[in-house]
C-alpha cells in the first residue's frame, strides 16, 4: 500500500468518525441553546414591564408588541429547537430576533466586528444569535422530532397508491 492509499484510507475513516459527531453535537445545542432560549423568553414574560421599557428607553416602535412578540417567540421557539421540531423554521426569526437585539441594544459591538472582533462575540446576543444560526443552516441532525416527522412522511408517502399519469396524444 502506497503512502498515498493510505493517507487517503486514514482520511476517509477520520471523516467518517467526524460526520458521525454532527447529530449529537447539533443536538447539544439545540438542548442548550433551546434551554437558554426559553429561560429568556420565560424570564422576559415573568415581569414585562422590564422588556417593555427597555425597548421604549431603546426606541423600538410598538414597544409592548414588540416585548410581547420576542419574550414568546424566545420562549416558544427555545423549546421548539429543545425538541428539535420545526427547528429550521423556528431559527429564522430567532436569528431576525438576535440580529435586532444586535442592532439596537449592541450596535457599537456590531459595528467592531472587524476592527475587534472579540467586543463582537462578547456581546449577549452572539451566542444565541451562533446557536440559532448554526441549526437554520445545518438543521437539527438524526436525533430530533424533526427527523421523527420526516420518517413519517416518508413512509406515508411510500405506502400510498401512486397516482396514475395520464398522458394526451398529440392526435386528440
Amino acid at each position: 500500500m502506497t503512502i498515498i492509499a493510505t493517507s487517503r484510507s486514514l482520511y476517509l475513516r477520520l471523516l467518517k468518525v467526524l460526520n458521525s459527531l454532527q447529530s449529537p453535537l447539533l443536538l447539544v445545542v439545540r438542548l442548550y441553546w433551546g434551554w437558554q432560549f426559553w429561560q429568556a423568553g420565560w424570564g422576559k414574560l415573568q415581569d414585562i414591564s422590564k422588556p417593555i421599557g427597555f425597548f421604549t428607553d431603546l426606541g423600538i416602535p410598538f414597544p409592548v408588541f414588540n416585548a410581547w412578540l420576542v419574550s414568546l417567540l424566545e420562549c416558544g421557539g427555545g423549546i421548539l429547537l429543545f425538541l428539535g421540531l420545526a427547528s429550521r423554521l423556528i431559527s429564522i426569526p430567532l436569528v431576525v430576533d438576535m440580529t435586532v437585539a444586535y442592532l439596537t441594544a449592541d450596535r457599537e459591538a456590531l459595528k467592531s466586528i472587524f476592527s475587534e472582533p472579540g467586543k463582537f462575540y462578547r456581546a449577549d446576543p452572539y451566542t444565541f444569535w451562533f446557536a440559532a444560526l448554526l441549526i437554520m443552516i445545518f438543521g437539527p441532525g438524526a436525533i430530533s422530532l424533526d427527523r421523527l416527522v420526516s420518517r413519517y412522511f416518508a413512509r406515508r408517502s411510500a405506502e400510498s397508491p401512486r397516482a396514475t399519469t395520464v398522458t394526451m396524444s398529440p392526435r386528440l
